[in-house]
Protein backbone atom coordinates (compact mmCIF):
# COMPACT_ATOMS: atom_id res chain seq x y z
CA UNK A 1 0.00 0.00 0.00
CA UNK A 2 1.31 3.17 -0.97
CA UNK A 3 0.27 5.71 2.12
CA UNK A 4 1.07 9.00 0.46
CA UNK A 5 -1.68 8.18 -2.54
CA UNK A 6 -4.18 6.20 -0.69
CA UNK A 7 -4.27 3.33 -2.96
CA UNK A 8 -2.04 0.33 -3.50
CA UNK A 9 0.38 -0.06 -6.27
CA UNK A 10 -1.65 -2.33 -8.48
CA UNK A 11 -4.67 0.61 -8.20
CA UNK A 12 -2.69 3.61 -9.25
CA UNK A 13 -2.73 4.61 -12.80
CA UNK A 14 0.22 3.94 -14.86
CA UNK A 15 1.82 7.22 -16.52
CA UNK A 16 1.55 5.87 -19.81
CA UNK A 17 -1.74 3.64 -19.10
CA UNK A 18 -5.04 3.95 -19.49
CA UNK A 19 -7.11 5.68 -16.76
CA UNK A 20 -8.62 3.27 -13.63
CA UNK A 21 -11.57 1.09 -14.15
CA UNK A 22 -11.41 1.72 -18.00
CA UNK A 23 -13.23 -0.84 -20.14
CA UNK A 24 -10.49 -1.79 -22.70
CA UNK A 25 -11.34 -2.64 -26.54
CA UNK A 26 -8.79 -4.10 -28.96
CA UNK A 27 -9.18 -3.33 -32.58
CA UNK A 28 -7.71 -4.74 -35.91
CA UNK A 29 -7.74 -3.62 -39.14
CA UNK A 30 -6.50 -6.17 -41.76
CA UNK A 31 -7.87 -4.80 -44.80
CA UNK A 32 -11.11 -7.54 -46.69
CA UNK A 33 -9.63 -9.89 -44.11
CA UNK A 34 -9.99 -8.82 -40.32
CA UNK A 35 -11.82 -5.27 -39.70
CA UNK A 36 -12.77 -4.46 -36.22
CA UNK A 37 -13.97 -0.52 -35.22
CA UNK A 38 -16.08 1.56 -32.90
CA UNK A 39 -19.02 2.65 -34.51
CA UNK A 40 -19.98 5.37 -31.63
CA UNK A 41 -18.40 6.17 -28.31
CA UNK A 42 -16.57 8.35 -26.25
CA UNK A 43 -13.35 6.82 -26.00
CA UNK A 44 -11.19 8.04 -22.86
CA UNK A 45 -7.99 6.26 -24.03
CA UNK A 46 -6.23 5.28 -27.15
CA UNK A 47 -2.99 3.21 -27.41
CA UNK A 48 -1.73 2.09 -31.20
CA UNK A 49 0.18 -0.82 -30.88
CA UNK A 50 1.29 -1.10 -34.90
CA UNK A 51 0.00 -0.46 -38.20
CA UNK A 52 -2.87 -3.28 -37.44
CA UNK A 53 -3.29 -2.65 -34.08
CA UNK A 54 -5.08 -0.51 -31.23
CA UNK A 55 -6.21 -0.32 -27.64
CA UNK A 56 -8.97 2.24 -26.63
CA UNK A 57 -10.41 2.88 -23.83
CA UNK A 58 -14.14 3.90 -22.62
CA UNK A 59 -15.25 4.97 -18.85
CA UNK A 60 -17.32 3.38 -16.38
CA UNK A 61 -21.27 3.76 -17.69
CA UNK A 62 -20.19 4.66 -21.17
CA UNK A 63 -21.81 2.92 -24.44
CA UNK A 64 -20.08 2.12 -27.39
CA UNK A 65 -20.80 0.27 -30.44
CA UNK A 66 -18.30 -2.88 -31.45
CA UNK A 67 -18.34 -4.12 -34.64
CA UNK A 68 -16.09 -6.93 -35.80
CA UNK A 69 -15.83 -8.98 -39.27
CA UNK A 70 -13.74 -11.44 -40.96
CA UNK A 71 -13.49 -13.35 -44.29
CA UNK A 72 -11.17 -15.88 -45.75
CA UNK A 73 -10.78 -16.56 -49.46
CA UNK A 74 -14.07 -18.28 -49.58
CA UNK A 75 -15.82 -14.81 -47.98
CA UNK A 76 -17.60 -13.83 -44.98
CA UNK A 77 -16.83 -15.90 -42.18
CA UNK A 78 -18.22 -13.23 -38.95
CA UNK A 79 -19.90 -10.63 -38.51
CA UNK A 80 -20.85 -9.05 -35.56
CA UNK A 81 -21.96 -6.17 -33.90
CA UNK A 82 -21.80 -5.54 -29.79
CA UNK A 83 -23.53 -2.18 -28.12
CA UNK A 84 -21.96 -2.54 -24.43
CA UNK A 85 -21.65 -0.41 -21.50
CA UNK A 86 -18.38 -0.31 -19.84
CA UNK A 87 -18.97 -1.55 -16.42
CA UNK A 88 -17.53 0.02 -13.04
CA UNK A 89 -15.22 -1.29 -10.79
CA UNK A 90 -16.76 -3.98 -9.03
CA UNK A 91 -19.67 -4.56 -10.89
CA UNK A 92 -20.60 -7.87 -12.90
CA UNK A 93 -19.98 -7.94 -16.32
CA UNK A 94 -20.26 -10.53 -19.20
CA UNK A 95 -16.98 -11.46 -21.21
CA UNK A 96 -16.90 -10.22 -24.79
CA UNK A 97 -13.43 -11.13 -27.53
CA UNK A 98 -11.11 -8.15 -27.35
CA UNK A 99 -12.83 -6.60 -24.15
CA UNK A 100 -11.20 -6.27 -20.90
CA UNK A 101 -12.23 -7.18 -18.60
CA UNK A 102 -15.90 -7.06 -20.44
CA UNK A 103 -18.94 -5.10 -20.23
CA UNK A 104 -22.90 -5.01 -19.84
CA UNK A 105 -23.79 -6.51 -23.61
CA UNK A 106 -27.05 -4.25 -24.24
CA UNK A 107 -27.49 -5.98 -27.93
CA UNK A 108 -25.66 -8.52 -29.50
CA UNK A 109 -26.16 -8.93 -33.43
CA UNK A 110 -24.28 -12.10 -36.09
CA UNK A 111 -24.55 -12.25 -39.80
CA UNK A 112 -23.92 -9.65 -41.50
CA UNK A 113 -28.18 -9.11 -42.48
CA UNK A 114 -28.50 -8.26 -39.01
CA UNK A 115 -25.72 -6.33 -38.39
CA UNK A 116 -26.70 -4.23 -41.69
CA UNK A 117 -29.93 -3.43 -39.59
CA UNK A 118 -28.66 -2.24 -36.36
CA UNK A 119 -26.34 0.00 -38.48
CA UNK A 120 -29.46 1.34 -40.36
CA UNK A 121 -31.02 1.92 -36.89
CA UNK A 122 -28.10 3.81 -35.53
CA UNK A 123 -28.15 6.00 -38.87
CA UNK A 124 -31.49 6.74 -38.19
CA UNK A 125 -30.49 7.82 -34.94
CA UNK A 126 -27.67 9.98 -35.52
CA UNK A 127 -30.14 11.39 -38.45
CA UNK A 128 -32.45 13.01 -35.82
CA UNK A 129 -29.21 14.13 -34.21
CA UNK A 130 -29.41 12.09 -31.32
CA UNK A 131 -25.61 11.13 -30.15
CA UNK A 132 -26.33 6.91 -30.13
CA UNK A 133 -24.04 6.85 -27.13
CA UNK A 134 -26.79 8.74 -25.00
CA UNK A 135 -29.48 6.41 -26.17
CA UNK A 136 -31.66 4.59 -23.18
CA UNK A 137 -29.91 1.56 -22.72
CA UNK A 138 -33.12 -0.12 -22.50
CA UNK A 139 -33.75 0.90 -26.07
CA UNK A 140 -30.44 -1.21 -27.38
CA UNK A 141 -31.56 -3.98 -25.07
CA UNK A 142 -35.16 -3.65 -27.28
CA UNK A 143 -33.26 -3.40 -30.56
CA UNK A 144 -31.77 -6.60 -29.72
CA UNK A 145 -34.94 -8.68 -29.30
CA UNK A 146 -36.86 -7.44 -31.69
CA UNK A 147 -34.05 -8.13 -34.39
CA UNK A 148 -33.69 -11.62 -33.17
CA UNK A 149 -37.32 -12.07 -33.55
CA UNK A 150 -36.98 -10.87 -36.58
CA UNK A 151 -39.50 -7.87 -36.35
CA UNK A 152 -38.32 -4.45 -36.90
CA UNK A 153 -37.39 -2.53 -33.66
CA UNK A 154 -39.87 0.80 -32.64
CA UNK A 155 -37.32 4.02 -33.58
CA UNK A 156 -36.15 5.59 -30.90
CA UNK A 157 -37.66 8.96 -30.62
CA UNK A 158 -36.84 12.54 -29.31
CA UNK A 159 -39.62 11.97 -26.44
CA UNK A 160 -38.41 9.14 -25.17
CA UNK A 161 -34.86 10.74 -25.78
CA UNK A 162 -35.75 13.66 -23.35
CA UNK A 163 -37.66 11.27 -21.03
CA UNK A 164 -34.63 9.16 -20.55
CA UNK A 165 -32.38 12.50 -20.33
CA UNK A 166 -34.76 13.62 -17.47
CA UNK A 167 -34.68 10.41 -15.35
CA UNK A 168 -30.77 10.11 -15.99
CA UNK A 169 -30.38 12.87 -14.10
CA UNK A 170 -32.76 12.74 -11.34
CA UNK A 171 -30.72 9.23 -10.53
CA UNK A 172 -28.09 9.40 -7.68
Amino acid sequence: MNYRSGLPLSMRPRVDGPPPFTTLVELTWHEKRIESWIRFGRQNYEQVLDRHRRVVGFAPNHVFAFVRWAANDYGTVLSRIDIVRAIDHGEPFQTLPFVRPGGDILLKVESWPKVARVLEHIDAIEAKRIDPCDVATDHWRHVHHRIAASIEPHPYSADRHAAWLKRRSAEP
